[in-house]
């Protein structure tokens, strides 16, 4: 079978296909006429447990274990059932501390916040977990940087092509060959420097900003 056909037959996306190959998940054999992957029967089978462990919200590191028969089947849930657990006892004291908010009839502006905050941290400190959304907040800091890089090298790129080109076309009065070199370097030079920018401000985000964030 070709791979739009599994498509349609184990409700996976080819993307999802593709990525479970390349988690060697999946390793359908190869079609000696044409280099094409042939997908059979194994390979439909071995979708649909990836399909419903997934859906149990299995890792892909347990199914790799089960594949490799390091865990069976029962050992995977047991210890996915622990996680479970852990989890239900988590949203459960995140109901009650939202129920406990339900009561309360002021304004955001007047909501002592600091008192619900040590309330949540003596809670953390006793094994609870409450979802952190501040993660996917800095996350989009990454955004408008990398757009203004890309730009910035775009724009510098163009700069150079055009007196590379206006020098070719007007040949008799280009300047010296190492003024022309000079010319066309600084351009790059600061699109080095815009992209060396990014870098250092990608690390500020995704080390101090995002640590410190957690303490807001």
């Amino acid at each position: 079978m070709k791979i739009n056909e599994v498509e349609a037959l184990v409700g996976i996306t080819r993307k999802n296909i593709r990525f479970y190959e390349s988690e060697g998940l999946l390793a359908p054999r190869r079609n000696s006429e044409n280099g094409y992957r042939d997908y059979g029967e194994a390979e439909v089978r071995t979708l649909l447990q990836i399909k419903l462990l997934r859906k149990l919200g299995i890792s892909l590191e347990e199914i790799r274990k089960m594949q490799g028969g390091v865990h069976t089947v029962g050992d995977g849930m047991r210890r996915h059932l622990v996680t479970l657990e852990r989890n239900r006892e988590n949203l459960d004291q995140a109901i009650r501390l939202c129920a406990g908010l339900t009561e309360r009839q002021e304004r955001l502006e007047d909501l002592d916040a600091e008192s619900v905050l040590k309330e949540m941290e003596a809670m953390e400190q006793g094994g609870a977990t409450f979802q952190n959304k501040q993660r996917q907040d800095v996350r989009v800091r990454y955004v408008a940087p990398v757009v203004i890089t890309v730009l910035m090298v775009l724009l510098m790129a163009g700069f150079a092509g055009l007196i590379l080109w206006s020098t070719v076309l007007r040949a008799a009065e280009a300047p010296p060959a190492f003024m022309l070199a000079v010319i066309a370097l600084v351009p790059l030079i600061i699109s080095g420097g815009v992209v060396l920018a990014l870098v250092q401000r990608i690390r500020e985000i995704g080390k101090g900003e995002i640590d410190d964030a957690k303490n807001y």
